[in-house]
């Protein structure tokens, strides 16, 4: 059973994640950030895992504590989800075009946390969402989930869709890693035994 749930409770913020690797793109994600909120939904639906996420944070500062300690909470989710990562496909990468948007994701489900971010927003915020809390996010899910993750928007003008495909690009790109493989009969996707 590919599933686990996270508590996470500091000064900041009080979040439960729960996940089902195999599930079939159900989200209900109540973090108090809308546009945040309207990300995690589309990362659950095009990786198809069911994801609940509920955070309480200290929102009056900003949304910062709250979107990145929810990338950290949903990394571990993740981590503890894979488990040992026999059978699985390992590997995973997407095109994603979204009107104006062409954003490419690339992840290795490797257990070595590194993010190569190449992404510029044409606005500094979506509504009152802060668009640097896009990058915050998938450094927080990498460095939790023991992903190495590229993400290069190859081009785009409106910063929504840009957010956009970048969530649904690494959401489909996890999708395919995180897919058993059945040519691999269960083995561990590496020449060493063990990730």
């Amino acid at each position: 059973m590919r599933k686990a749930s996270v508590t996470r409770t500091t000064a900041e913020t009080d979040i439960a994640v729960t996940l089902d690797l195999d599930g079939t793109g159900q989200s209900e994600a109540r973090s108090g950030v809308g546009f945040f909120d309207h990300m995690l939904d589309q990362l659950a639906r095009h990786a198809m895992i069911d994801l609940a996420v509920t955070c309480d944070g200290d929102r009056h500062v900003d949304d910062h504590h709250s979107v990145e300690d929810c990338g950290i909470a949903i990394g571990q989710a993740l981590t503890r989800a894979i488990g040992d990562k026999a059978g699985i496909r390992r590997y995973g990468s997407c095109h994603l075009p979204m009107d104006d948007a062409l954003v490419r994701a690339a992840l290795d489900l490797s257990g070595r946390p590194y993010l190569v971010w190449n992404a510029e927003f044409p606005t500094a915020a979506i509504g009152t969402f802060d668009t640097e809390l896009v990058r915050e996010f998938f450094q927080a899910l990498a460095t939790h989930g023991g992903i190495t993750l590229h993400v290069d928007v190859l081009r785009g003008i409106n910063s929504h869709h840009i957010a956009e495909a970048a969530f649904k690009a690494v959401a489909r790109a996890l999708r395919d890693a995180l897919e058993p493989d059945p040519r691999r009969g269960g083995a561990i996707p590496s020449t060493k035994g063990t990730l």
